[in-house]
């Protein structure tokens, strides 16, 4: 069974060459029904980033306090 996120940056950020900003909004997909999609290294999330805005989430240092999260389903 799995949830559905919708994941928005918080705030811009700039680091190592890399921008993340608040537009950059991705709807995720979790393989378990979990109430946070952090909850396996972001794996999903990495993941979204990537193939959507080519954006390397681990290269820019992100972490569970840099987005906003709302559940969909």
């Amino acid at each position: 069974m799995s949830k559905v996120f919708k994941v928005t940056p918080k705030r811009i950020k700039r680091t190592n060459g890399t921008v993340l900003t608040p537009q950059m909004t991705v709807t995720v997909t979790t393989l378990q029904h979990t109430h946070d999609p952090f909850y396996n290294g972001a794996k999903e999330i990495k993941e979204a980033y990537m193939r959507i805005y080519a954006f390397d989430y681990q290269k820019a240092c992100c972490n569970k306090n840099d987005f906003q999260v709302e559940v969909l389903g």
